[in-house]
Order: structure tokens, then sequence, then C-alpha cells
């Protein structure tokens, strides 16, 4: 029997073998197994007759851990953007410049950059759920400091540790859904995702607009109240998600519906009941162990698969350009809104995010992953039902042209003194093409390298938020 290994999940390996020759060999693992959906061959990853293997979870416990890590993927935007209707408040409170006070969103950005080289790693080793408990309650900490801070220093260095505590929502929260989710079914998931911190970046500034009446510290306080709720979700509903399943595989069938009889093949393969290694749900509560089972990275080894990467210039190209030439400009907006209208209470400047927050929703329910995996479905049928990552790609194209068009709208309603309406229609195209695109990049560089998901999206997290640092 052939089975898919992932890059956690993949044995002892040689005794002295590095770590770029492990990463090179995962790269070029494949499957054959024979699963179909929807008349298309689905090769990963292979499922289990185990109960506690995600992949056989429930639609409702599957839903609502899926919900958590959009919950924390929302924050990792969030946090940077609601405090931007009170940069004039800011401004007075901590004696400083308005470019000193466009740093205070870039600085946990520097946070969420560096968060994925540190956390990625761990997770694989420790698990999912330990990971986004220590992070968020690191993210909570934080905040209350933002809160309660009275100088600059004070106040940016709990905002860098704001944006590293929230850092698990991009790499660890994909390696969630990977656990979670077939092949077919990540388009719409990634959608979901991407939907998450595309939201919490427009979301941020209105509500930070209206609770700037209460205060600037408010904005703090606030969040933390956000935070707190998180952490008793991720406690009570989040299951560990991280499984053995090449251990597994070897004592228990694989799930082909209609192809094998699963009773004769379990009685052949094993019991799961009989299988001893703890695992997802019986795992201790809070585990502070290595989970069982698997080949455990280095703590160091994400830090090297980052820079491995830099090896394969399809993920350099398409991330590099969509971080540094595309999403650049989000930022630059945001950051711009309160010069931009300046004529406006910090209020109405946080209802003007309205039009990006409408583009990017409507983005993802009639443009994004349901489309995508819709493409890519039809493209596969032609090509004799082979799925290829290129055929993502499609949608890049219009998701650029409405960025562009969206962009010089806006840039044009702000030279000329345009009506405001003018400027929500450019918002409204300009978040469309962002959430597009960044939907098609997220998917297409793990449909590339499907085995190396946890660096790709390193990768990706890591340059994104150091385009968002360098911005200012």
């Amino acid at each position: 029997m052939l089975t898919t290994m992932d890059e956690n999940d993949v044995g002892a390996g040689k005794p002295g073998e590095t770590e770029k020759a492990r990463f090179d060999a995962e790269l070029g693992q494949s499957s054959d197994i024979g699963i179909f959906k929807d008349g298309l061959k689905v090769q990963h990853p292979e499922p289990t007759a185990d109960p506690l293997d995600p992949l056989n979870w429930s639609r409702w416990r599957k839903h609502t851990i899926l919900a958590i890590v959009m919950y924390l993927y929302f924050m990792f935007t969030y946090i940077t953007t609601n405090t931007v209707p009170s940069f004039p408040e800011l401004q007075e409170e901590l004696d400083i410049s308005y470019s000193q006070v466009n740093w205070t969103v870039a600085i946990p950005a520097l946070g969420l950059a560096l968060g994925p080289l540190f956390w990625s790693s761990l997770a694989d080793i420790y698990g999912r759920r330990i990971i986004f408990l220590a992070g968020t309650l690191i993210a909570f900490a934080a905040t209350i400091g933002a809160g309660a801070a009275n100088n600059y220093g004070g106040y940016m260095a709990a905002r860098f540790f704001q944006g590293f505590g929230v850092s698990p929502g991009s790499t660890v929260g994909m390696a969630v859904i990977m656990d979670l989710y077939f092949e077919y079914e990540r388009g719409q998931k990634l959608g979901l995702w991407v939907l998450a911190i595309d939201t919490g970046l427009l979301v941020g500034p209105i509500i930070g607009g209206f609770i700037d009446l209460v205060s600037a510290d408010w904005i703090q306080w606030l969040t933390a109240i956000q935070f707190a709720v998180l952490l008793g979700l991720e406690f009570v509903f989040m299951s560990e998600t991280l499984y053995p399943r090449t251990y597994m595989l070897a004592r228990m069938p694989i799930v082909i519906p209609g192809a094998v009889d699963l009773e004769k093949l379990a009685e052949q393969k094993g019991n799961p009941a009989a299988v001893e290694l703890k695992r997802t749900t019986n795992l201790t509560l809070l585990n502070i162990r290595p989970v069982p089972g698997l080949r455990h990275p280095k703590p160091w080894d994400s830090l090297i698969r980052f820079m491995l990467t830099f090896k394969f210039p399809v993920v350099v190209i398409i991330v590099t350009t969509y971080c540094f030439v595309w999403y650049w400009w989000m930022l630059s907006v945001i950051t711009m809104i309160p010069a931009a209208y300046v004529q406006y209470s910090p209020q109405v400047q946080g209802l003007l995010f309205i039009g990006l927050l409408l583009g990017t929703l409507f983005s993802e329910v009639f443009a994004s992953g349901t489309l995508s995996d819709f493409i890519v479905a039809k493209l596969a049928r032609k090509n004799h039902g082979v799925r290829l990552p290129e055929m993502r790609l499609w949608l890049a194209y219009p998701a650029a042209l409405l960025s562009a068009i969206g962009l010089i709208i806006w840039g044009i309603s702000i030279d000329r003194g345009y009506h405001w309406m003018v400027g929500q229609i450019a918002f409204f195209l300009f978040g469309a093409g962002i959430q597009m695109g960044n939907t098609v990049t997220a998917s297409y560089v793990v449909d590339c390298y499907p085995l190396q998901s946890m660096s790709v999206i390193t990768f990706y997290a890591v340059l994104i938020n150091l385009s968002a640092f360098i911005n200012p």
C-alpha cells in the first residue's frame, strides 16, 4: 500500500540526514491512492477508518474548529488597524508625530512576520491546540499592556507582542485546515480563512472609530475582551488536529467508499480501538509533550525551511509579487484614510472602510474560493481528471484588473475632491480584487507543494507581514 507522507508525518529518517535532504525528499513524495470526488481523483491526504482521524470528524466539529481558526486569523489583522481612527488621540497622548503613529500599525506586523518562524515547528511537535492557546494568551496579556501603556516605547513593545501572539493564526491555522479537509474541499475553506484576515483588516477601523468615542485606550480594552472570549472558545471547543497518519495507515484501512469491504479490511488490518497510541481527542487537555507517532522537527526547522523555500522560484515569484506589488497597497490606503478624509470625524472615517469590506465579502461569496474550486474542477475534467495547481491562476487576471481600477479611481477621487461615494465604489473594486488575489495566491502555493504546506505558508506569512512592516 502506498501512503502519502506530509512534512510532519514522515518517519524517523536516516541518521545524520540533513534538514535540506529531508525537505527535498518530501517534496518528491506522491500517492497513487484512488479516492474519487465528482469523478476526479483526489490524492491527498489518505483517510483511515479511525474515528479519531480529523478527516472523519463530523461537519459540526470541523466547522466549529474552522470558525475558531478564522476568529484568530480575523484578530491577526484586526489588531493592526483598529487603532487607525484614533491616530489623532494617540499622537496627543503619546506626544508623537504622524509618521511615528503610522509605525504603531507597522510594529505588530513585525511580530506577525517573525511569529510563524517561532510557532510553526512547535506546532508540529506539541500539536496545534497548545500553540493556539499559548499564542492567544500572549496576545491577551500584550493587549492589556497596550491599554495601560503611557509612553511610546511601552506601547510599541506591547503592540509587537500582540502581533507575535496572534501570529499562529496564519501558519498553524493553515495546518489545522490541512488536517481537517481533503484537497478538493480546501479551495472554499482557504477562501473563508483568507476572508477572515481581510475582514479583520477592514472591520478593525469601523469598530475602532466608534470605540474611540469613549477613548483610544478602550479600543485596546475591547480587544482584550475579544481575546479572552477566543481563549475560552479554544479551550472548550478546539480539539487537537495533528494526526499520526503514516503510523495509523500502517495499522488501519484506507477509506475508499465502494472500492473495498471496510469491515473485512478492518479485521485484517486491526481495530482502531486496539491501537494504544494517544492521538487527537485522546491527548491530555493541555498537552505539553510531543505528539506521539510522528517525526518531530527541531524547533529551528521552520527557519531552515523558510530559507530553503527560496530554492523554488514558483513560490518566490508569486508570493513576492503579491506581497510587495499588490497587497502592499492595501495597508498604504488604510493608513492614508485619516489624512485623505481629514474633514471627517474618526467615526465617519471608520465607516469609509465599508466599501472595502463589502467588496471583500462580495468577492468571497461570488468570486473566490468556491469559484476557484469550480474552475479547477471544470478544467480538470477536460484534462482527464488531473488537477494542476496552475488552474488556480485564472482568477488572478480579473483580480489584478479590479484592484488596479479601484486604486486608480480612488486616487483620482481624492486628488480632485470627488464625492466620498466615488471613493466607496473604488474601495469596493479594490477590496474585491485583493480578496480574490489573496485566495489565488494561498491556494496556488499550497497546491504546488501540498506536502510542504506549512513551509510555503510560513514563507507567505513572513513576506506579507514584512511588506506591511516596511510600508510606513
